[in-house]
């Protein structure tokens, strides 16, 4: 018989709890920048292109992991204009084209970003890296220590 006891529960949920902890590991790069008091304000693409130039190792990972962005918004854009047409071709459902709009574009998402992760081979480069230098770039920057 299983033991029901509150202890049983919270070691149940610690276990859980640390299971994905370690699968989700990486948010913790991020954490920094997340969890502030103060947000840190919006950059413009001139300054993402600043980065870029500034920084040799670092700069080209970012530009490559921009253009992949390009190709999930143009799945994005196939994938809700295609099943939304096929799915008012067949039903002439406004809600039922509302809903394979959405989801088309959920998939197109998937796959524009499959398909970068490919064609750029995202998979060799450190891009959560990338994404890290530049927000501590960001930060010094603005923080007028840079």
């Amino acid at each position: 018989m299983a033991d029901s006891s509150p202890s049983f529960f919270r070691r149940h949920w610690e276990g859980w709890k640390d299971y994905w902890g370690e699968r989700f590991a990486i948010l913790d790069n991020y954490a920094k920048f997340v969890n502030r008091d103060k947000p840190l304000p919006k950059w413009s693409d001139s300054d993402v292109e600043e980065f870029i130039a500034s920084d040799p190792v670092y700069g080209p990972t970012l530009r490559t992991t921009r253009e992949a962005a390009k190709f999930a918004v143009a799945g994005a854009v196939i994938g809700a204009v295609s099943t939304a047409a096929v799915s008012w071709k067949y039903s002439r459902s406004p809600h039922g084209a509302a809903l394979s709009f959405a989801a088309g574009g959920v998939f197109g998402v998937t796959f524009g970003q499959e398909f970068a992760n490919h064609w750029l081979q995202l998979y060799r480069l450190d891009t959560l890296g990338a994404e890290v230098k530049f927000l501590e770039w960001w930060e010094r920057k603005i923080g007028g220590r840079s």
